[in-house]
């Protein structure tokens, strides 16, 4: 007694139980949402229950009518024995169809909301976890959950009114009976136990196996190009050959761990069931109960053993319900971006629009989270039509401005704002609600598997084909458009494929400015684009009407003066240069 005592202290200053008591909160607000459909399907489990029971009453009034040459009502019971066959039949099918048409609902309604809910988590925080962990977990363990509400309650139901209901019939026919029936439940309970630890490390280690095999295969073809030109085949085939080896092996030990438990459940069973035969065969002798009785007796022993395994079953599922409870909620409780400026936003942008809107950075500090510190002090403005430029040596973080500009990253110290060109004193903390006043393009390729109309059209659904015409002009990319054999309607393949990098470094600049945001950010977007084409892209976007301001970030000092002004960042600093150190980087270059 003293040992469990200890064994519980342990637990409980682990934390587990807690943890297990959140998790299991956290998969009951879901619960609480889809009520009705554990209701439907609960009742159509009973409702099926109901049926199997009474066939089996029926079934032993057949044998007794046969056995007892009662042939004025055989026809009757046969037609009714029938007649319910049939109905349990129905039942099934209607229950199978119910839950089906319940599952598909609940799966993708609940894959929609922690879908929603990653989306607005901290950037910083969710770039911690591997892109195939992230669809792993969104995809299994969401689905895991959906299960598990529609199944876990009401199978608990469902198999407690199966196995309640069985016994009162044994009991009411002949109480004896049930001590054979009920033989298997000690030993269940006694393998339930070590086989709930064993469950639960066996689903975290499948977890994690099925995140890395998906992350290997993701980054595999993502980058089959690179593999190639660097002859990897070899490498990364045999890369596969020993993770699909480690998956081997895991799931053969959980076969294995499988097979015992089957065989150690089957001899339970056998000895359950020959001591039911045993024993009815004994009470038929001495004629203390018919052979209809003993029939419906060894069925129902049969009801109450797997009505026990199946109750026993719903520990593990339960600790792997728990585990991709908590595998979710490492996501979706990260800290989440700050939309609640929403409304703020869209009625400074809807008064200063037409007029322009400038960004201003003022005495800003950052660290990442691991500790590295980027900037301090760092200054910077840029006004509408102006081009604002960003230089500096790589890895000094004028991606990480850009970043915390669109608050993916949040500022330490100082202040980020946005504020109108007419009245520099309206102005608008930056903030994910402000992300709607920017359009960005970012480093490497960006275009999605479709066309180019429909990859434009994705920052402005509605758009025209003439506006998308005038967007790619202004990035200088009509002129290859206009002579692809479909135009605009022409296919792009997947990471902007069939396409050169300068082509598609210039659908995406077209793509920012069809959706004609008041700033646009450029990372090293013309960084693939010949000199004087990024000179002409450049100047159509100052020359453009509209009040737009613009960042961009290069290593190239080719555009430099063609800039309202140039910022150093460099050791930590956000510094303007003077015209001379300009004419000097121009120079050098």
């Amino acid at each position: 007694m003293k040992q469990k005592l200890k064994l519980i202290k342990k637990y409980l200053q682990k934390d587990s139980l807690r943890k297990l008591i959140r998790q299991g909160l956290w998969i009951g607000q879901y619960a609480r949402r889809y009520w009705k459909a554990m209701v439907l399907y609960t009742l159509l489990g009973v409702m099926g229950t109901g049926v199997s029971l009474v066939s089996s009453l029926i079934s032993k009034d057949l044998v007794d009518i046969i056995t007892g040459h009662e042939t004025g009502r055989l026809i009757s019971t046969f037609a009714a024995m029938i007649g319910f066959s049939i109905g349990n039949i129905l039942v099934a099918q209607a229950s199978g169809y119910a839950s089906t048409l319940i599952n598909l609902k609940v799966d993708t309604e609940i894959k929609n909301d922690i879908f929603a809910k990653m989306m607005v988590t901290d950037w910083e925080s969710l770039t911690t976890y591997h892109t195939g962990d992230l669809v792993t977990r969104w995809s299994s363990d969401a689905s895991n959950i959906a299960n598990g509400i529609l199944n876990w309650i009401p199978n608990l139901i469902i198999y407690t009114v199966r196995f309640i209901s069985a016994l009162a019939i044994v009991i009411y026919y002949d109480p004896t009976f049930a001590i054979f029936a009920l033989l298997g439940i000690p030993f269940s309970a006694l393998l339930s136990k070590p086989l709930l630890k064993r469950m639960s490390k066996n689903n975290q280690r499948s977890a994690q196996m099925n995140a890395k095999l998906y992350g290997f295969n993701q980054e595999t073809f993502s980058n089959i190009q690179t593999i190639k030109a660097f002859d990897l085949i070899k490498f990364y085939i045999e890369r596969l050959g020993s993770l699909q080896k480690e998956y081997i092996g895991m799931r053969l030990e959980f076969q294995r761990m499988s097979i015992l438990t089957s065989i150690l459940m089957s001899i339970i069973g056998f000895i359950v069931s020959y001591s039911c035969y045993g024993w009815g065969i004994y009470r038929v002798w001495s004629g203390v109960i018919s052979y209809g009785t003993m029939t419906m007796f060894l069925s129902l022993s049969g009801t109450l053993t797997s009505s026990v395994n199946s109750l026993a079953g719903l520990i593990p599922s339960a600790v792997s319900l728990t585990i991709s409870a908590g595998r979710l909620m490492d996501i979706v409780e990260m800290p989440q971006e700050d939309y609640s400026h929403d409304k703020e936003v869209e009625v400074f942008e809807k008064k200063y629009r037409m007029g322009g809107i400038g960004l201003v950075v003022e005495d800003m500090g950052y660290t990442y989270h691991t500790g590295t510190e980027v900037f301090k002090h760092a200054s910077m403005q840029a006004f509408p039509h102006e081009v604002v430029a960003l230089v500096g040596p790589s890895g000094e973080g004028k991606t990480t401005m850009l970043r915390l500009i669109l608050a993916l990253l949040c500022p330490k110290e100082g202040r980020m704002w946005v504020c109108a060109e007419e009245n520099r004193e309206e102005k608008i903390l930056l903030s994910a609600s402000a992300r709607k006043l920017f359009s960005y393009v970012p480093q490497g390729n960006t275009m999605f598997s479709g066309t180019i109309a429909e990859n434009l059209r994705t920052v402005k659904p509605d758009a025209s084909d003439e506006e998308l015409i005038e967007a790619l002009k202004l990035a200088c990319a009509w002129d290859f458009v206009e002579k692809l054999p479909d135009g605009i309607n022409s296919a792009v393949k997947e990471r902007g494929g069939g396409f050169s990098e300068g082509q598609a470094q210039r659908l995406s600049i077209a793509r920012a400015l069809l959706r004609k945001s008041p700033i646009l950010l450029l990372d090293e977007a013309t960084s693939a684009l010949d000199v004087a084409t990024e000179r002409r892209v450049i100047r159509n976007i100052m020359t453009d009407t509209y009040p737009r301001t613009c960042i961009v970030t290069t290593h190239r000092p080719t555009v430099l003066n063609i800039c309202a002004r140039v910022y150093a960042i460099k050791d930590k600093s956000c510094r303007e240069l003077k015209e001379q150190e300009i004419e000097q980087m121009i120079r050098e270059f």
